[in-house]
């Protein structure tokens, strides 16, 4: 009790993952029940909040049922000529202090159910969310790379705000609409049978124009959904281009092509908007034209005294509120259709099934940092183009391998094995002797550091960036990394040295400066694997001495895979591995590479040749 209370205060949330789990049903086919579940998971507190409502909605039965009374008192009364004897009068108030009652009980119960109801909505809307992020950061690399970061988004945002929407409306207004309709034919019912199948007429209609207009609804939605998606991707795509774009001039060209995926959403959008409407009208017409035939029908029972004069009032009121809150559940089927929507596609997310599963795995405190490829093969899903092809290689702790090849060899591969994010399609990888397949791998790389090609920062202060994700630290730890990565060269040109805010990405660091921060980063970590992919490729020649003397440094003692673009970089490498089409095609240190004049002498001679032109422009430039 008292860990569950702990939990509450602490703003608990819950653990939605299995509600999203697919099921086989009768006919075969496999459909998910998330939305089913999720109320079967709070049936208690909807129950509660439904019973709550009809205690709140008992004034819009019980004022036009005891006005009808007064109503029929007043009238037999002027009928009969008895004027306002104490009888009738005592039976007036009775009738009113009920009404007044029943109409300020109406302010508490409406506050309860919506405590009620909101708790258990805000909730449910925290553990969606959350369920969603969690798939998000166990999906593999690869489903990333797949799926462009503007539909991800859009399916994040777009796609739980539509079920945030579907199931507030679930709750606020179709169940209690249907409570509210069943309450009101009810009533007209045991006052009436007659009327009461007048009324049940209004049911059948409106459900028959839901279904009229459902498929091209739910078909519009989607089209809507899809459109945004491909809209949002466009513009990731856009913003993280920016640069290119406008160093080519190409903001026009880019407008354009952008501009027509906002037209597809305009489009699409307006084509949804004019079948809600042409619906809503339909909808209007039809409850209207009922209501006032409701009118003359009641006139007409009370003239054959089927019913009394003060009925019509009642059976006008009941009509209406059936009407109403029928048409109101008639209105909101277009967004209970794209909230539907929301949750396939949140479903889709879900029921993904390219992710990196740890639970079970084992788990360690650290590793010693020995890597061992065994006939290690790849190729992406949906290709057959081998990325790399039967590739062995035994690395020993402590040892600093360079891996060197032209662009599209398979470098960058072998070393995302090595950190996990990818699987090999045939072979083995090896850990200190274990398969990576046998760990838990959001702990294995607790033991891993990676600097990659493009420096990946977060606005925050330089401090910030260097110790993200960490507990425990100590300040000198920070002054060790700084002064290995060579970041303190930079601090005293900036305003608050290593609080500085960097921006957005690192915006108001240079690439340099930002390639050193995202070393010390990984340097504080004091990792057994150290990976380091093209990690100077962004620095000038001096920033590169400083940081190569630093890296030199932090290597010794750990495992250090480094990905060169710049080969004069590797000479202290202990084996360089040159590859070449997805194949280790030599192994050696830089003088027998050198010496033996293959294909890392021919890479070394094409490099030196790139660098020395590259320098010559520099200088004409200048």
């Amino acid at each position: 009790m008292g860990k569950a209370k702990n939990e509450r205060a602490a703003g608990f949330i819950p653990d939605y993952d299995h509600l999203f789990s697919e099921e086989v049903v009768k006919n075969g086919k496999v459909k998910n029940k998330f939305i089913s579940k999720l109320i079967a998971l709070n049936i208690w507190p909807i129950l509660l909040s439904c019973l709550i409502y009809i205690v709140q909605f008992s004034p819009v039965i019980i004022t036009p049922l005891f006005i009808s009374d007064i109503i029929n008192v007043a009238t037999v009364a002027i009928a009969e000529n008895v004027g306002a004897t104490s009888d009738i009068m005592i039976r007036i108030a009775t009738d009113s202090a009920v009404i007044v009652f029943f109409i300020l009980l109406n302010v508490p119960t409406t506050r309860l159910r919506f405590y009620v109801a909101s708790k258990m909505l805000r909730r449910t809307s925290a553990g969606v969310k959350s369920a969603v992020i969690k798939k998000l950061q166990g999906l593999s690399i690869t489903y990333h790379k797949d799926m462009e970061s503007g539909k991800i988004q859009s399916k994040f945002l777009r796609d739980t705000e539509s079920f945030d929407t579907f199931f507030n409306l679930l709750v606020h207004n179709v169940f209690t609409n249907v409570i509210s309709v069943i309450m009101a034919t009810v009533v007209a019912f045991v006052k009436s049978g007659y009327v009461s199948l007048f009324f049940l007429l209004v049911i059948p209609i409106n459900v028959g124009m839901s279904f009229l207009f459902r498929k091209k609804i739910k078909t519009k939605a989607r089209e809507f959904r899809l459109n945004n998606e491909n809209m949002g991707a466009r513009i990731t795509t856009m913003i993280e281009m920016m640069p290119v774009i406008k160093a080519h001039g190409l903001e026009a060209t880019e407008y354009n092509s952008v501009r027509a995926y906002i037209s597809k959403v305009e489009n699409s959008g307006v084509s949804l908007d004019r079948t809600i409407g042409h619906f809503g009208a339909l909808n209007w017409v039809v409850n209207t034209l009922l209501g006032a035939v409701c009118v003359v029908f009641c006139v007409f029972l009370a003239l054959n005294r089927v019913i009394e004069i003060g009925d019509v009032v009642l059976y006008q009121s009941l009509f209406t509120t059936i009407s109403s809150y029928v048409s109101s559940l008639i209105a909101i089927y277009p967004q209970i259709a794209t909230g539907v929507e929301g949750a396939n596609s949140l479903s889709e997310l879900m029921n993904a099934k390219d992710v990196e599963i740890s639970l079970g795995k084992s788990e360690f405190e650290r590793i010693e940092g020995n890597v061992k490829f065994d006939h290690v093969c790849y190729h992406y899903p949906g290709s057959h183009k081998a990325v790399l092809s039967d590739v062995s290689l035994d690395v020993k702790k402590g040892e600093c391998i360079a891996i060197v090849g032209s662009s599209g060899s398979g470098k960058t591969t072998l070393v995302n094995m090595v950190i996990g994010l990818l699987k090999p399609t045939s072979g083995k990888l090896f850990i200190d002797g274990k398969s990576i397949d046998d760990y838990n791998l959001s702990e294995y790389r607790h033991n891993i550091s990676v600097v990659p090609q493009n420096a990946v920062l977060f606005s925050g202060t330089i401090k910030d960036n260097i110790t993200y994700g960490l507990d425990k630290y100590t300040d000198e730890d920070v002054k060790r990394v700084v002064s290995l990565a060579n970041v303190d060269e930079f601090l005293p040109e900036l305003p608050n040295g290593i609080d500085t805010n960097v921006g957005e990405r690192g915006d108001k660091l240079s690439g340099g400066q930002r390639q050193r921060v995202t070393i010390a980063r990984a340097l504080i970590r004091n990792p057994k694997i150290l990976i380091l992919d093209e990690a100077t490729s962004a620095l000038d020649n001096v920033s590169e001495f400083h940081v190569q003397k630093a890296i030199s440094e932090s290597v010794k003692g750990r495992t250090t895979f480094i990905v060169a673009h710049r080969l004069s970089t590797i000479r202290g490498a202990d084996r360089i591995v040159v590859m070449e089409e997805g194949r280790i095609v030599e192994i050696g240190d830089y003088n027998e590479l050198m010496a033996k004049r293959g294909k890392f002498y021919e890479l070394k001679v094409l490099s030196d040749i790139n660098t020395k032109a590259a320098e010559e422009g520099l200088n004409q430039g200048l």
